[in-house]
């Protein structure tokens, strides 16, 4: 089958790849109808994820029909049409129970060496390095699914894939970043990073009744879809030094109530903090640039809460705790538990309270991936996010 293929930092190609089997009674065979790229993967493309191997599939945000399931999926059968969340999870361990599944005990088969990086073990993703269990990923044809009686969800056939395909995990990483919020009716909520998660998380940040969300970004498309889709208050983040003001202007002086990071490691700034963070980057004494996590302490209210939906995945410096703590911010962060949100949100888009589709801007068939890559990379002709199509 053909398959999106990594091979180094800036270099992925389709290929020929064999075809999944099962390998597990609670395993299905999934005939992949779309699939995505995310921010993610573009940490994978610029090579600063650790424990990818030459030759790992690709993708984590997938739907499809049910080619084949094993002995133990009796929820399931062939022809069923599902959306499968980008991390697996056992449904049966003590962290899935409570509904925190991104903290899954069972489903990466590499914890140990998650612990050596993490000093903890979380779930198995899909396509996403060996350290969260070197899965195959789902930018390919067909891709196995572990744990399918728990994970994959039944979607109905007149809703298209791409209202369905969010629900994998952008939407609902954008949902429980406002979650962590705790946004109340009539709260100011700055969303740093209007990507395809931060342009969600200001659409769920206003059905939680935020009055006002502040915007923030440099790259036109992404302000002006901000704008229009999402009724937010676009800031121009390219002068750095000035943002932190431009928040109280829009605040009263006060701050915002609510700090979302939707940007996560790969931040990028022109302060001399950021340039410094660029060269300890370079010589590996840091591995994440965290410029967005120390604007939002800055800003954000005393008594405020930030949350944290960016990915980052290694060491970060000059983090203005001491601000945090005297100013007694509340911060929230973490990979998001899917399987709790995908439901309620899938019923949300049915009653037509959230059409997450205008988040893609580009639609390309599978064997044409490396050019979505590059201009997702690039941010080349306005592209936000890119669908992919067997």
């Amino acid at each position: 089958m053909k398959a999106v293929v990594w091979h180094g930092k800036h270099d992925v190609r389709v290929e020929e790849v064999p075809e999944p089997r099962l390998l597990s009674p609670r395993d299905a065979v999934i005939r992949v109808s779309s699939t995505a790229l995310s921010g993610s993967d573009m940490h994978l493309f610029d090579g600063i994820q650790h424990g990818m191997h030459r030759g790992d599939v690709l993708g984590h945000e997938f739907m499809g029909t049910v080619e084949e399931v094993g002995d133990q999926v009796t929820n399931l059968k062939v022809g069923d049409r599902v959306v499968i969340p980008y991390l697996i999870a056992c449904g049966r361990c003590w962290f899935c129970r409570e509904g925190l599944t991104a903290l899954c005990d069972n489903s990466n088969p590499n914890g140990g060496e998650a612990e050596r990086h993490y000093g903890a073990s979380g779930a198995g993703l899909f396509g996403f390095s060996h350290i969260f269990g070197g899965f195959p990923g789902g930018q390919a044809e067909f891709v196995r699914v572990p744990f399918a009686d728990f994970g994959a969800v039944k979607v109905p056939g007149e809703i298209s894939d791409e209202k369905i395909l969010p629900l994998t995990g952008i939407l609902p990483a954008a949902w429980m970043a406002a979650e962590n919020g705790a946004i109340r009716p009539g709260d100011v909520v700055a969303v740093f990073g209007c990507g395809p998660v931060g342009l969600l998380a200001i659409q769920c940040a206003r059905l939680m009744g935020a009055e006002k969300v502040i915007a923030l970004d440099y790259v036109p498309e992404r302000l002006r879809l901000a704008a229009q889709w999402g009724r937010a208050e676009p800031v121009n983040t390219e002068d750095m030094e000035g943002i932190v003001d431009e928040l109280l202007r829009h605040t009263g002086g006060r701050g915002p109530d609510v700090c979302i990071d939707a940007v996560g490691m790969e931040a990028h700034g022109h302060t001399t903090t950021a340039l410094f963070d660029r060269a300890k980057q370079a010589l590996h004494i840091e591995g994440d640039s965290p410029a967005v996590l120390r604007l939002a302490i800055r800003s954000c209210r005393k008594g405020g809460t930030i949350s944290i939906a960016g990915t980052y995945s290694g060491l970060v410096d000059q983090i203005p705790i001491g601000a945090a703590y005297a100013k007694g911010l509340t911060l929230r962060m973490g990979q998001t538990h899917v399987h709790r949100y995908m439901r309620p949100l899938l019923e949300r888009i049915a009653e037509g309270k959230l059409d997450p589709a205008p988040i893609f801007t580009h639609r390309l068939p599978l064997s044409e991936a490396p050019q979505g890559y590059r201009m997702m990379h690039r941010k080349e002709e306005g592209c936000i996010k890119v669908l992919l199509m067997p």
